[in-house]
């Protein structure tokens, strides 16, 4: 959930899915569309089926148990090299580089002098991270520097002040030279909102919906058909022999 939605987004949606779905067990039992349906509005919604899928990969194949180990971790559905970092080293002590947004902007511009880092990770970032990393407390290291970027050393408005290394931070030595920010997404009359318009009516739904209930939501046919083959194809719609819609089962 954290992927890509903020702490304050995130927060009340978990605290119910942890509530309905204590262990991935709980999850595993569900249909996939229930996972979409509790999803609610955090956005990327294709993470709620790989997250169902990783509960029901954890069920059958690790007894239910989350694993500790790194690589396996990996071997999941749905998880990355940053979800496995962040998981082995905050649940299990392990010590592995967590390499967020927050992190990886503290890191470039305190060791690297750059103010914004590129818009994907890099090999280098991979290397300075795991350069750093204390043999000791990493995942305590982790955490503070992901609070120190998400706090202080944020994108917009950085309170250098109030940095504990801003001694030796490298940008603000240089003078804290420009770099180029990372555009924000659109979302107003995207595929990504009429796709979330669309689904908010399957989600309502505790059965299949009839297709005049989904063309209502959005004006547009052309993009509000795009946007509906794109939920089925994405596995987050199933659209039944009669031409009604529902949530995968």
């Amino acid at each position: 959930m954290l992927q890509q939605t903020p702490v304050v987004r995130v927060l009340p949606v978990w605290q119910q899915w942890m509530e309905r779905w204590p262990t991935p067990a709980h999850l595993a039992a569900e249909p996939p569309g229930e996972a979409v349906r509790h999803w609610g509005r955090l956005g990327y919604p294709r993470r709620a089926l790989r997250l169902h899928a990783c509960a029901r990969a954890i069920t059958a194949e690790h007894d239910g148990e989350v694993p500790a180990d790194h690589a396996t971790l990996l071997a999941l559905p749905g998880i990355g090299e940053y979800t496995a970092a962040a998981v082995a080293s905050f649940a299990f002590g392990g010590t592995h580089p967590v390499l967020d947004t927050n992190v990886r902007r503290v890191l470039g511009r305190a060791v690297r002098g750059e103010e914004y880092p590129p818009n994907a990770t890099t090999a280098a970032e991979r290397r300075l991270a795991q350069e750093l990393l204390p043999a000791v407390g990493a995942p305590v290291w982790g955490v503070a520097v992901m609070e120190l970027g998400a706090l202080v050393c944020t994108a917009r408005g950085p309170q250098c002040g109030q940095c504990p290394v801003q001694e030796q931070c490298a940008w603000r030595l240089a003078g804290k030279p420009p770099g180029v920010a990372r555009r924000g997404q659109t979302y107003d009359g995207t595929d990504r909102q009429c796709r979330g318009r669309l689904l908010a009516v399957l989600r309502a739904a505790h059965g299949p919906v009839p297709k005049t209930a989904l063309d209502v939501v959005w004006d547009e046919p052309v993009q509000r058909e795009r946007a509906l083959d794109g939920l089925v194809a994405d596995g987050l719609a199933e659209v039944l022999d009669d031409g009604t819609y529902r949530l995968p089962i």
